[in-house]
């Protein structure tokens, strides 16, 4: 399979519900036609590969077999860490509360929200997708700040789920 070689996407998958989200987007960026297809970057948290295991029968392996490249979000030596590597952009889906403080206040502790920060930091496009609900003032004041700099998607319907 020929990818484009000029064109990169770094997906990430936190430990939030809704892990169908980063699965999906995934598999339809994998299935693009060859010369529309980014280059694949994932990072998981340790909390999405226990998510995984509940919310669905894949196993880490399989999900790593959907990206081109694939990140161990304790590396903070990746590529997808700096800014000298180009990306067109960042899907975080979902994103768990923990991930969108971290990259709502700058101050990262894993590969995961460090390659948001850098991200943002290099003006390119990030998208989080959050799940939790109920939210609290803590919440949506981080989701206030984030979202003046990226683009955030919110789904709390059950049904979002049936769509497997």
């Amino acid at each position: 399979m020929t990818i484009s070689s000029t064109s990169r996407l770094i997906i990430g998958i936190s430990g939030a519900s809704g892990i169908i989200y980063g699965l999906r987007i995934l598999e339809i960026l994998k299935n693009l036609e060859d010369n529309k297809r980014p280059e694949l970057h994932l990072v998981m948290s340790r909390s999405a590969e226990v998510t995984l295991a509940y919310e669905t029968k894949m196993k880490t392996s399989e999900v790593h077999q959907l990206a081109d490249i694939v990140h161990a979000n304790k590396d903070i030596s990746a590529t997808i860490a700096s800014g000298s590597f180009k990306t067109d952009g960042m899907i975080i889906a979902p994103c768990s509360m923990k991930t969108l403080a971290e990259i709502a206040s700058g101050v990262t502790s894993n590969l995961l929200s460090r390659a948001a920060d850098v991200t943002l930091k290099e003006r390119r496009r990030l998208v989080c997708l959050t799940r939790e609900t109920p939210l609290h003032s803590g919440h949506l004041r981080n989701m206030l700040a984030l979202s003046e700099i990226c683009l955030l998607y919110t789904s709390d319907a059950a049904d979002d789920m049936q769509c497997v």
